[in-house]
């Protein structure tokens, strides 16, 4: 008893036992990120399905969100490999443009949907090269060098097309289509099923594999990670090209969706895909950034239009209530990254 005392009266131990005690908040602290991006998807239910309660408690919108948010989520699935690595790429819309037009003349061609895709692939891998070859062989800031490959891929796809759409009508009956847009159980549509695989697979990737350690480091301090022995030429011209394939997969299933390529596809996105990197918490400053708080991020995005539209308002309060949301994420964000390396 007198020793038990004694231990309780020494402040060297109660001093240790208080520090090896953690709280709720010491707990959650790492996951403080994803819990923000969750609340606010579940905040932002909660106030769509207040507004309109007939929309948001029907089934259909829930698949229609699930046929629209995966293209722009896969998207951002590799935009965040890359601003974790410090990169940026502004491109991935004209090579998601460019890449289906290869994939469109290739299937209009032959006939081959399994040839037409290899080519479209080949091809954003190609764009994705090119840009790290600015970036990482010439020294060209990512966001120059990407903005310079957006006219130049978007201008090569309309040159070749004449400025032309192109139907892809056929496509429909091959099991491509079946593969990368059809609906699993008659109803699922496969798009969703493939953004979650990515999603998984590039967690892993990015979380349990020395390739994303690689990525981490090179954005926290490229100039250290080199001089460490990690291979920053060889990771960053890696993740052009995996950002270059990832275009242009999407760009073929738009493509098969909508049966049918035309010369602006791709427009659109850059807010949408930048909106869903941000707000999943991936630091602008590089080093930092989860998938599975981009994926809530590009759910929160898509849905934003919906409950929009849903609750009475017009479709002009939405890129107003993206660039807001973008905005308050970011800062947000910044300021929390501040107070940390403090």
């Amino acid at each position: 008893m007198t020793q038990i005392q004694a231990m309780d009266d020494n402040p060297s131990i109660t001093g240790n036992r208080g520090r090896n005690r953690k709280t709720i908040w010491d707990r959650l602290h790492p996951y403080r990120f994803k819990l923000g991006t969750l609340s606010m998807l579940v905040a932002l239910w909660l106030l769509f399905m207040g507004m309109s309660p007939e929309t948001f408690g029907s089934g259909r919108i829930y698949l229609s969100l699930m046929t629209s948010i995966p293209f722009p989520a896969i998207l951002a699935l590799g935009l965040t490999l890359l601003i974790v690595s410090g990169e940026m790429d502004m491109s991935f819309p004209a090579i998601m443009a460019f890449s289906s037009y290869v994939f469109a003349l290739t299937f209009s061609t032959t006939g081959i949907a399994g040839l037409a895709l290899l080519a479209a692939l080949s091809a954003g891998a190609s764009a994705g090269l090119v840009n790290a070859l600015l970036v990482v062989r010439f020294g060209v800031p990512s966001i120059i060098a990407t903005i310079g490959a957006q006219f130049f891929w978007y201008g090569l796809a309309t040159l070749l097309a004449d400025g032309m759409a192109i139907s892809l009508v056929d496509i429909r009956d091959t099991a491509l289509n079946s593969i990368l847009t059809g609906r699993l159980f008659g109803w699922l549509p496969m798009q969703a099923v493939w953004c979650v695989g990515l999603a998984i697979g590039a967690s892993l990737l990015l979380h349990r594999h020395c390739f994303g350690d690689n990525i981490r480091f090179i954005g926290d301090n490229r100039e250290t990670a080199r001089m460490m022995g990690v291979p920053t030429a060889k990771t960053r011209t890696l993740l052009f090209v995996l950002m270059g394939v990832m275009s242009a997969l999407v760009g073929v299933m738009v493509c098969s969706e909508m049966a049918s390529w035309w010369p602006t596809q791709g427009e659109g996105y850059m807010l949408l895909v930048f909106a869903s990197v941000y707000i999943g918490g991936t630091s602008v400053f590089g080093g930092e950034g989860t998938l599975s708080g981009t994926l809530i991020g590009a759910i929160i995005i898509g849905m934003i239009e919906a409950g929009i539209i849903a609750g009475g308002l017009s479709g002009f309060w939405t890129r107003m209530v993206y660039g807001l949301i973008v905005i308050a994420s970011v800062s947000g964000y910044a300021l929390v990254f501040k107070k940390t390396d403090r």
